[in-house]
């Protein structure tokens, strides 16, 4: 690909580095910035500059939040005796978009994958143990990816809590094993959610 001008070949590198973004995309997208008002654009600009800058994660959950605490963990109507643990912030939005789940969640950061070099010290896990620990948490809900990975992540965490007095449950496999949850319908989200059933039988049928 040619470009005329080093300042559109280097925006469209940058946009290219998106995920899902390829090279001809990023043209697209980088040109329809050309054509806006210079104003628009520069919004556009300081939009992600201030994103990037001064978004937090929440102290509790790790959601992405304006604040310390995020809207969901400070909502006083949320059961916060339930946490569903998920592996990202785009699970914390697909399950939220089913409006099925009152409770909080708590957001791991990944999953354990020893092949990618992901052990349990670099996700969030400790974390959510001492916040079982010091919330009084009742039931916790694993909403992770139907997968190896997924699976292992489970079974550690559960292994943990085997002397907790805790209910541990995890969603019904509505969703495809290898499946994720981003790309699981809302109903079908919501019916997991609905028909959790507990990790002791899951890890039996193993």
């Amino acid at each position: 690909m040619s470009f005329s001008s080093s300042l559109l070949e280097q925006a469209v590198n940058e946009f290219a580095k998106l995920p899902g973004i390829g090279k001809k995309t990023a043209l697209r997208l980088v040109l329809h910035l050309i054509k806006q008002p210079a104003e628009e654009t520069q919004f556009f600009a300081d939009t992600l500059a201030r994103m990037r800058k001064e978004i937090k994660f929440c102290t509790k959950c790790c959601n992405v939040s304006d604040t310390e605490v995020c809207n969901i963990c400070s909502n006083i109507s949320r059961k916060k005796q339930i946490v569903c643990v998920v592996e990202n912030i785009r699970d914390v939005i697909a399950i939220e978009s089913t409006q099925q789940f009152n409770g909080l969640y708590h957001v791991l950061g990944g999953v354990i994958s020893p092949l990618d070099g992901v052990g349990p010290d670099q996700l969030t896990i400790e974390a959510l143990l001492h916040r079982i620990k010091e919330d009084e948490v009742e039931e916790l809900i694993f909403a992770l990816n139907p997968n190896i990975q997924g699976d292992t992540t489970l079974f550690y965490i559960s292994k943990k809590l085997k002397e907790h007095p805790i209910k541990i449950t995890t969603i019904a496999r509505g969703i495809a094993f290898g499946g994720e949850l981003e790309y699981a319908d809302e109903l079908t989200l919501a019916r997991s959610l609905q028909n959790r059933q507990p990790v002791a039988s899951y890890v039996s049928m193993k």
